[in-house]
């Protein structure tokens, strides 16, 4: 078993969001309205890496709802509309929250979803917890091998398209219209770029497919409920593609965890090269952004780039020999 590394703060812990009294009255009073009673209680969501609010919020009544909000000129409002029609069209085999309703009131984009109660995994991750995941992103990836109507009208764009156009950094590098990031220059990745750009020019032909992703999962997009179920959560990039590309994202952490994550790729039919140029694409896209100075959205963004971006690279490392 490899060494365990973990990232500086807990996953549970990276959101910076306004409070419940941080909101206008106005649009207190409009939420407590539609839930049907005054809230009384509001426990902010501690993991994701924006600054817009999130809470679990629970009414005298007794009910509690998941509610987020964003003011309509914040890109998240626009994000929230998008979770809220992909979410409500998803199989119902699909372990995710489904939205309530949506309003929008003093200016603001409200989505209240339906309250998982539960935790974000902790690293290192369990295998029990781990094993939770996967069986739920499989039994998600089986129900939405074939995408409805309803959710390709949301506009999913396609996997290989987000790969060239957003995560081709080695390849920018290679060619020198990027400078290789300082988060890279104690690494393996500054004696293998030409390796790593190819692979990465590979990858969007392995990973073509026309199954729903979910395109962000990660270890705080999943809730583990009291019976040891896995959700997922935040349904806010999903592309069409092979849904072995999240299951390697989402085993990123694992990998940093000292699990045997070649193992749990097995049943996915990935194959060798998909699997490696993930791993070189996740690696740059990761180690590029946190090489980008501070973020207004969350501080510790950046250490979960880094984080992130170091363990793919060592992950890919280990299956190259490098």
């Amino acid at each position: 078993m490899r060494p365990i590394s973990l990232p500086d703060v807990a996953y549970g812990a990276t959101a910076v969001r306004p409070q419940w009294s941080d909101l206008p009255s106005s649009l207190r009073q409009a939420i407590s309205a539609r839930l049907g009673s005054p809230v009384v209680s509001a426990r902010s969501a501690g993991g994701g890496f924006t600054r817009a609010f999130a809470a679990v919020l629970r009414t005298s009544a007794g009910p509690s709802a998941f509610v987020k909000a964003a003011p309509l000129q914040d890109p998240n409002s626009r994000w929230y509309a998008r979770e809220a029609a992909l979410t409500s069209a998803l199989p119902s085999t699909v372990a995710a929250a489904r939205p309530r309703w949506t309003m929008v009131d003093s200016d603001y984009f409200v989505l209240c979803l339906e309250a998982v109660e539960g935790r974000v995994p902790s690293l290192p991750w369990s295998p029990p917890d781990l094993e939770a995941a996967l069986s739920a992103w499989s039994t998600a990836a089986a129900a939405l091998r074939e995408p409805t109507p309803e959710l390709l009208a949301v506009g999913v764009p396609a996997l290989p398209d987000i790969l060239r156009g957003e995560m081709s950094w080695w390849s920018a590098i290679e060619a020198g219209r990027e400078p290789l990031p300082r988060t890279a220059r104690e690494t393996v990745a500054a004696a293998r770029i030409p390796e790593l750009a190819a692979l990465e020019r590979d990858l969007p032909t392995l990973a073509a497919g026309s199954g729903l992703t979910h395109g962000d999962l990660r270890i705080d997009n999943v809730i583990i409920d009291g019976d040891g179920r896995a959700w997922l959560c935040d349904w806010t990039w999903p592309s069409l593609g092979a849904p072995w590309f999240d299951t390697v994202t989402l085993l990123v952490s694992a990998y940093a965890s000292g699990l045997d994550t070649d193992a749990c790729l097995a049943s996915w039919e990935a194959p060798d090269d998909g699997v490696d140029g993930a791993l070189a694409a996740l690696a740059g896209y990761w180690l590029v952004r946190a090489d980008g100075g501070p973020s207004s959205a969350s501080p510790h963004s950046r250490q979960h780039q880094r984080f992130s971006g170091e363990q793919a690279l060592a992950w890919l490392a280990e299956r190259r020999g490098w």
